[in-house]
């Protein structure tokens, strides 16, 4: 049975997209019945250019991808959500959704990054903050990847993803 991550973040141009990008990537790599999703609760209706070039340039297929609403995962025939993560910065008093749709009450956990947007240093500064932050998302995906999904209870599943965001 298919494991479905729903990745969010307000805008769903730039952070859930290169989580989205990347967890499919890995999952289709290692053979993992993983399929992640993202969405924002206020969508821009564009994905960042520089999102899409640190994914491209991954070798992850961007094709299909666009900035949507949350709504469609709480609407009557959106997939299951296993799971749902929160990719905002809130160190940096940015506004994170709280996400209560889906069905059978998916484990949710938040994965914080800085907004590779808002770099400093012009195109260049950008591109830069948009690699170094799809690389560690990257990484964190491959440590989901290596949960026993059915293995786990959700108590245990959400302690495994706590892990993964300390580590």
């Amino acid at each position: 049975m298919t494991t479905h991550v729903l990745i969010l973040c307000t805008h769903n141009s730039a952070r859930s997209v290169l989580s989205e990008g990347m967890l499919n990537h890995w999952a289709k790599k290692l053979g993992k019945d993983v399929q992640a999703h993202s969405a924002g609760s206020t969508p821009s209706g564009r994905i960042n250019p520089f999102a899409v070039e640190a994914l491209q340039n991954a070798g992850v297929d961007v094709s299909g991808y666009y900035s949507k609403s949350w709504d469609q995962f709480s609407q009557e025939g959106a997939p299951p959500l296993s799971i749902v993560i929160t990719v905002c910065d809130s160190a940096a008093a940015e506004q994170c959704p709280v996400f209560f749709g889906g069905d059978g009450h998916p484990v949710k956990v938040h994965w914080g990054y800085p907004d590779p947007s808002d770099a400093e240093g012009g195109d260049e500064g950008k591109r830069q903050a948009f690699e170094l932050t799809r690389q560690a998302i990257g990484y964190r995906m491959l440590q989901l990847l290596q949960l026993p999904f059915e293995g786990l209870s959700k108590a245990e599943l959400q302690q495994a993803l706590a892990e993964i965001y300390k580590s």
